[in-house]
């Protein structure tokens, strides 16, 4: 692993690459042996990323173009350029894009990898079968799984789910 710093996106750059109509993730942090998740998320104008909750980490929000805003609870938090968000693991949000739509940064810990664990003896009375099938939880757009049982949109990247 290559610890030295060096730059990895011109966000500027990406948001000028990327096709009008492009949404979701446009780019994310990849390096390997890295301890942080990072992505740069551009909704369409009027777009929304409904509500949802993140159980596990607290993410940072940052606003990098358009404007917006994030719902949570009866309270209304405007986005502009510049606009650093806290929104705290466990707390229920909403973003709305603005009418020039809403480019972001979101940043938290990464997540653990999945990790294979040693088989069990099944309870007595277990009879087999198959586990549920759970891919309607995971996201077209960009694969995060929700911890959400009937998602709506995803957590990451703001896509919405194809039965919703």
């Amino acid at each position: 692993m290559n610890s030295a710093p060096r730059v990895l996106a011109v966000l500027d750059d990406l948001l000028t690459a990327a096709a009008h109509d492009d949404r979701g993730a446009l780019w994310h942090l990849a390096e390997q042996g890295r301890e942080l998740d990072a992505n740069l998320v551009r909704l369409l104008p009027g777009a929304e990323a409904g509500e949802h909750q993140e159980d596990v980490l607290d993410v940072l929000l940052v606003v990098v173009a358009g404007s917006g805003r994030v719902v949570a609870g009866g309270d209304v938090l405007n986005l502009t350029p510049t606009t650093v968000v806290w929104l705290p693991r466990t707390s229920r949000r909403g973003l709305v894009a603005g009418p020039e739509g809403l480019a972001y940064v979101t940043v938290h810990r990464r997540r653990p990898g999945l990790t294979i664990k040693p088989s069990v003896a099944p309870p007595d009375g277990y009879e087999g079968g198959e586990a549920p099938c759970m891919l309607d939880r995971v996201c077209p757009e960009c694969g995060r799984f929700s911890q959400d049982p009937e998602p709506v949109f995803c957590s990451r990247c703001g896509e919405r789910f194809a039965d919703h």
